[in-house]
């Protein structure tokens, strides 16, 4: 039987062991390096990791572009900077038009911002460079909305990228793997399904719970 999850807590402890010894290898202490936690599960897995490896927690928010009618499956993503990223796939399949790709990109930078402003407030946004960055979320299924996190990432040029997730399926995870230092996962599978059925809670992560890990509580 494939390992599950209790939920995001049990998740983010489990990468942590993973994460450690990579840690340890590349040396490097929290005055530099830091966890990004992808809002609003990946927040929630995040915080473990933050608090074993003894590095500082923060919230790198990406939205991701669903097809119409059907916005669990990820056409795209959006990420801070204007940076938009596009599955292919996904697109051919959908045959979304122009105008509705251009309306839910729309929507979904005024939902970036909005989160923005509520998990951040007045703080200065999120600066990597030179950092040694480790992006956490609670799953990749597309990949769509890490990919735009990357993206956005390498262009504030960090010391070093690990995308840390987990559970991923392994064509997605060697995806990653071509385009950032170093990939790690707690489960790697060629029968991925969806993120939630990794969980057995996958409820919701609420702003207000966001905003509650980022302050320590």
């Amino acid at each position: 039987m494939p390992r599950r999850f209790r939920d995001r807590v049990h998740a983010g402890v489990e990468l942590a062991e993973r994460l450690a010894a990579y840690k340890r290898s590349r040396g490097f202490q929290g005055t530099d390096g830091i966890v990004l936690g992808l809002p609003r599960g990946g927040v929630a897995v995040a915080a473990p990791v933050a608090q074993a490896l003894d590095l500082p927690l923060d919230a790198f928010v990406v939205r991701k572009v669903g097809v119409p009618h059907h916005e669990e499956l990820a056409m795209g993503a959006v990420a801070p900077g204007g940076i938009v990223v596009w599955n292919d796939d996904v697109l051919a399949m959908a045959r979304v038009s122009d105008d509705r790709r251009d309306e839910a990109v729309g929507r979904e930078r005024a939902e970036l911002e909005r989160r923005v402003h509520a998990y951040r407030g007045d703080r200065e946004p999120v600066a990597v460079q030179g950092l040694h960055v480790i992006v956490v979320d609670d799953g990749l299924a597309t990949g769509a909305t890490m990919s735009a996190a990357v993206t956005a990432l390498q262009s504030m040029d960090p010391a070093q990228l690990v995308v840390a997730v987990p559970v991923a399926p392994r064509t997605s995870l060697d995806s990653f793997a071509r385009r950032v230092d170093a990939v790690v996962s707690v489960v790697v599978t060629d029968h991925f399904g969806s993120v939630g059925e990794w969980y057995d809670d996958f409820s919701a992560t609420t702003d207000a719970e966001v905003v509650a890990l980022l302050r320590g509580d």
